[in-house]
């Protein structure tokens, strides 16, 4: 097993025990996990700290708007509250992966990832 592929497992683990959830849209996640690049291996790149209010920022900035096309709104930094939550306050390991899937899956913004851009038809 190639060390995406135990990422990915780990990742579909946690997702499983953590946030009970065993419909997970593989196809997403592989996507996600192949965007985010070697960062996925990368112990303090890999994880998304809630108490970081910058990080948070960030994966607005960069994931929500930039990723996904969304307007600015209040509903944006609802959503990370939320996923931060949905992950567990006293969880230390918020795989960045999964913390994006849930993004995704709460904007319901799954054919935005999936849709090939000129980027990832190469």
């Amino acid at each position: 097993m190639s060390k995406f592929e135990e990422a990915i497992q780990s990742y579909k683990t946690f997702m499983a025990d953590k946030l009970k959830d065993n419909d997970i849209n593989e196809a997403l996640l592989i996507q996600i996990a192949q965007e985010l690049g070697t960062s996925i291996y990368d112990a303090d790149a890999s994880l998304v700290a809630c108490s970081d209010k910058a990080e948070l920022g960030r994966v607005k900035q960069y994931f929500l708007l930039g990723r996904l096309g969304l307007t600015e709104s209040p509903a944006l930094d609802e959503a990370i509250k939320t996923v931060c939550k949905t992950m567990g306050t006293s969880n230390r390991k918020k795989f960045r992966t999964v913390f994006y899937y849930l993004l995704v899956q709460q904007f319901n913004a799954v054919s935005t990832v999936l849709t090939p851009t000129p980027a990832n038809l190469y």
